[in-house]
C-alpha cells in the first residue's frame, strides 16, 4: 500500500510540474495560453497557437476540414488512406497506426503541438508516452449529439478557427431545431431495436445510437440497460417485438459506392434469422441499414433525419435527407455529394400499427 501511495504521488508531482512546464514555456515565448475542458472532463492547458496536429479519429478530422484547419494535420490513422476519394487532400498524410492503437514513436517523430483522440480510446497509455515529450493529449469524440456543438466551439477556439465553428454549429442547431420541433406534434413513438456494427450489439444510453433514436421520435427498446453496447440474443428481440429495426455497418468507403447490394444484402441477411419473421418490424418491412459515415459522428445529424422520416414519415413527408447531407458535403467539407448510404430510402407503403 505504501509503494501504491509513493508512487502515485510521484505521478501526482510529474503531472504538475509538466503543467507548470506548459506554463513557463509560454512565459518564455510569449506565447498565449487557453484552458479548456475535453470529452473526458478534464481541464486541458493549450499553449497558442497550434501549427501542428495527429489526428487519430476520422470524426475529429471531419470536423477539422469543416473548420478549413487541414493544412495543419500531419498525421492521421491507417483508414484514411483506404477512402481516398473522401480524403483526397488527406489521403497521403502520414499513417500513424490505428485509432485505437496508435504508434507513439511515428507520433513523437513527427512532433506535434497537439493529438487529438476519443475519450475511452486509446488508452491512457497514451498521455503516460506523449507528455513527456511536450505533446499535448486532447480527446473530444464528436459522436455523441449532445456534446457535438460544445465540442466543435471548442476545437475552434483551440484552432483559433471560432468563426468557422460558429457557422458550423449555427448549421447543425438549425436542423436540430427543425427535427425537434415537429417532434413535439407526433403521438406516440414506434418501439426500435438499433443493431450496432457487431451481430446482436445494441445500443444503450451513453451511445450515439440511443441519442439519435430518441431525437428522431423513436423509443430504444434498450433504453433500459446500464451500459451504452449491450449484447443480447435474437429471443431476446422477438420478445420486445420492435416496430422498426435499424441496423448500423462498418462496411466502409460508402462515399465511393454505387451499389445498394452491399446494403440491401445486409438487411436480407437479417430478415432471414430464423423467427424474425414474426417481428412487427419483419411484417411491416420496416428494417433499415444505415452506413457509418452518416451512423453518429459529425453527419449524425443526418442519421437522425434518416431516422424521423422512418418513424414518422407523415410528420417529414416533405424533407429529403440525401439534400441535408449534400449541403454539409459539399458546405462544409468542400467535395461533391456521391455514395450510396441507407437502404431502403423510402419508407414502405404497408406501415405496422404501434400497438
Amino acid at each position: 500500500m505504501r509503494e501504491y501511495v509513493v508512487k502515485a504521488g510521484a505521478s501526482i508531482l510529474f503531472f504538475c510540474l509538466l503543467v507548470s512546464g506548459y506554463g513557463i514555456i509560454a512565459q518564455a515565448t510569449g506565447r498565449e495560453t487557453i484552458s479548456i475542458e475535453d470529452a473526458t472532463g478534464r481541464s486541458v492547458e493549450i499553449i497558442l497557437p497550434v501549427r501542428r496536429l495527429v489526428v487519430l479519429t476520422s470524426d475529429a478530422l471531419e470536423v477539422i476540414r469543416a473548420l478549413k484547419a487541414e493544412d495543419l494535420v500531419l498525421g492521421v490513422n491507417t483508414g484514411i488512406a483506404r477512402d481516398p476519394r473522401f480524403w483526397p487532400m488527406l489521403k497521403n498524410r502520414q499513417r500513424v497506426g490505428s485509432w485505437m492503437e496508435p504508434s507513439y514513436e511515428l507520433i513523437a517523430e513527427l512532433n506535434p503541438d497537439i493529438v487529438i483522440g476519443y475519450a475511452r480510446h486509446p488508452s491512457q497509455d497514451m498521455e503516460k508516452k506523449l507528455i513527456p515529450f511536450g505533446i499535448t493529449v486532447i480527446r473530444l469524440d464528436f459522436y455523441k449529439m449532445r456534446t457535438l456543438l460544445k465540442e466543435v466551439r471548442t476545437l475552434g477556439r483551440i484552432l483559433g478557427k471560432e468563426e468557422e465553428a460558429r457557422q458550423l454549429t449555427t448549421w447543425y442547431r438549425k436542423n436540430l431545431n427543425l427535427t425537434e420541433e415537429r417532434m413535439r406534434d407526433t403521438d406516440g413513438r414506434p418501439l426500435v431495436y438499433i443493431e450496432s456494427y457487431s451481430k446482436y450489439h445494441t445500443t444503450g444510453p451513453g451511445s450515439g445510437g440511443h441519442e439519435m433514436c430518441a431525437l428522431a421520435g423513436g423509443h430504444n427498446i434498450a433504453s433500459g440497460f446500464s451500459i451504452p453496447y449491450p449484447e443480447i440474443t435474437p429471443e431476446w428481440v422477438l420478445a420486445e417485438n420492435p416496430h422498426i429495426i435499424i441496423k448500423a455497418t462498418s462496411l466502409s468507403c460508402c462515399y465511393a459506392m454505387t451499389d445498394l447490394q452491399p446494403l440491401k444484402s445486409i438487411r436480407d441477411n437479417i430478415i432471414a434469422r430464423p423467427a424474425w419473421d414474426n417481428i412487427r418490424a419483419v411484417q411491416g418491412g420496416k428494417v433499415y441499414v444505415m452506413a457509418g459515415d452518416i451512423w453518429t459522428g459529425p453527419r449524425a445529424i443526418i442519421g437522425a433525419t434518416y431516422l424521423a422520416k422512418w418513424f414518422h414519415p407523415d410528420f417529414f413527408e416533405d424533407i429529403d435527407p440525401a439534400n441535408l447531407h449534400k449541403e454539409y458535403l459539399e458546405r462544409f467539407q468542400r467535395i461533391k455529394y456521391q455514395g450510396v448510404y441507407v437502404y431502403p430510402r423510402k419508407v414502405p407503403k404497408v406501415i405496422s400499427e404501434l400497438k
